[in-house]
């Protein structure tokens, strides 16, 4: 344990909570109380994780903030202790994710709140379920006891000098979690950035804490296709305006527009999730925040992903404010802002605008995350300027067509076709709102890859009755 965690540990001794049961928590919104003559029992993993019992609903931090460390040593232990239904619920997590393995099945089961590429194979094959949720609903799961969670882990910096810890690169919806547990189960680690706003939480509420440093998961920068910077080209010199408060879904094409923002004045950013690319932003002046009527001169984000570069940039930096996810994603702040230009991506669109984002046919493969929050908040812009943008390449990888005359059987619609405004291909701009059906086909087929839009032309003629039109 370093110098100051001893220093830290002596200056509050511990004082476990009668029965495990938690009722010091005086938790409000900006307020986080150190609880007297309170300290949590430094330990190792896996004494920590005994403290998880069968039939135990437990929450895990997620994203870059995954506590790998924790949860390598609750598996071993759930399969040596025989325990039996503890259910995971999580955001998206970065690691292995053992728990999700057949060997595990009827030991622990995920409940993803948005799918990440470690849960998808387990969830098809019905090991393990999934959550159609909003990401600015999901903190409601907690406050209302729908989801009553046993016990949290987290992954947090160490405690400063006067005992708070930071949960780094991940508030979102971990916050709420941590308000409503029984049982807080932290992993500390040196390599954890120390974030500012909604993200401290004192040590005397974590009941365990167990050091491991360790780098965090990164997102290596991808290779751009023509395609995806052609898409970027188009909505950064169309359809973003100086001032615009910016918000970017998950993927590389969103990151791709902002790669084509820096010669842009005065932009601001109010989003659920951080990447590299804002820091460039940042480096190259372009993102100063000052035009923003939410939190004006801050950078607003609840989660981060991507490279060191990112991480160090977060740590301890005033520039940047991590809120929980219904601040990041409520409709009526973001509508606040001034030309909030939402950027997100989809899997497919049919030929009357429906958006399906979280899905392939019937193979669940995301969630719906915040792309309803920032599509309605950027719609209902109080200067009306705002600009929801869904993007995608014309095709997919396989060369199928991402513009379709009907979603696959079994595709959730996330955004729906009274929601959408723009879509966005390499090949143009459809501008969808306040459009007929017959003329959103012909806006939609326009912006198609050229090999298919006679057959979309042939479908949207049996689906109306009538040739799209503009």
């Amino acid at each position: 344990m370093s110098a100051l965690l001893k220093h830290v540990s002596n200056v509050l001794p511990r004082v476990s909570s009668a029965g495990g049961r938690r009722s010091f928590f005086i938790y409000s919104p900006n307020a986080l109380t150190p609880q007297v003559d309170r300290q949590p029992k430094w330990t190792t993993a896996e004494e920590a994780v005994q403290g998880i019992k069968s039939g135990q609903k437990v929450f895990v931090h997620g994203c870059a903030a995954t506590p790998n460390f924790l949860l390598e040593h609750l598996t071993k232990y759930g399969k040596t202790a025989g325990l039996k239904d503890v259910q995971l619920i999580h955001i998206p997590t970065v690691g292995p994710a053992l728990y999700n393995e057949p060997e595990y099945e009827g030991i622990f089961r995920s409940n993803s709140l948005f799918i990440g590429q470690n849960c998808r194979e387990a969830i098809a094959a019905g090991r393990a379920d999934t959550v159609p949720i909003f990401l600015s609903e999901i903190p409601l799961l907690f406050r209302r006891k729908i989801y009553k969670l046993d016990a949290v882990l987290i992954h947090v910096s160490p405690p400063d000098q006067h005992g708070f810890c930071s949960l780094g690169t991940s508030v979102d919806c971990t916050r709420a979690a941590i308000q409503h547990a029984t049982y807080i189960i932290a992993q500390v680690n040196k390599q954890m950035p120390r974030t500012l706003g909604d993200s401290l939480i004192h040590m005397s509420h974590i009941d365990c804490m167990v050091e491991h440093d360790t780098p965090l998961p990164e997102i290596a920068p991808i290779i751009r296709t023509p395609e995806i910077n052609e898409i970027a080209r188009l909505i950064a010199d169309n359809l973003v305006e100086d001032g615009a408060t910016l918000q970017t879904g998950i993927g590389n094409l969103p990151d791709a527009v902002l790669h084509k923002l820096y010669n842009h004045k005065d932009l601001g950013f109010h989003s659920e999730m951080i990447s590299d690319t804002v820091v460039n932003l940042v480096e190259k002046g372009a993102l100063t925040n000052a035009k923003k009527n939410i939190q004006t001169g801050k950078i607003v984000c609840s989660f981060a992903m991507g490279t060191k570069k990112l991480y160090s940039f977060l740590d301890d930096n005033s520039f940047v404010a991590f809120h929980e996810c219904d601040f990041t994603n409520n409709i009526s702040l973001i509508s606040q802002n001034p030309r909030v230009t939402s950027i997100n991506t989809c899997l497919e669109i049919d030929l009357t605008g429906q958006v399906c984002s979280d899905s392939l046919g019937t193979y669940m493969y995301s969630g719906f995350g915040g792309q309803i929050d920032f599509v309605r908040g950027a719609a209902l812009s109080l200067d009306g300027e705002g600009k929801p943008i869904i993007a995608c390449t014309s095709t997919t990888d396989e060369g199928i067509s991402r513009i379709v005359p009907t979603l696959k059987e079994g595709a959730g619609v996330v955004t729906t076709r009274a929601h959408v405004h723009y879509i966005v291909t390499e090949y143009g701009i459809a501008y969808l709102f306040g459009k007929n059906l017959r003329q959103r086909a012909y806006e939609l087929i326009k912006v198609a890859h050229p090999s298919q839009r006679e057959g979309l032309e042939k479908a949207a003629f049996e689906r109306f009755k009538c040739v799209p039109s503009p």
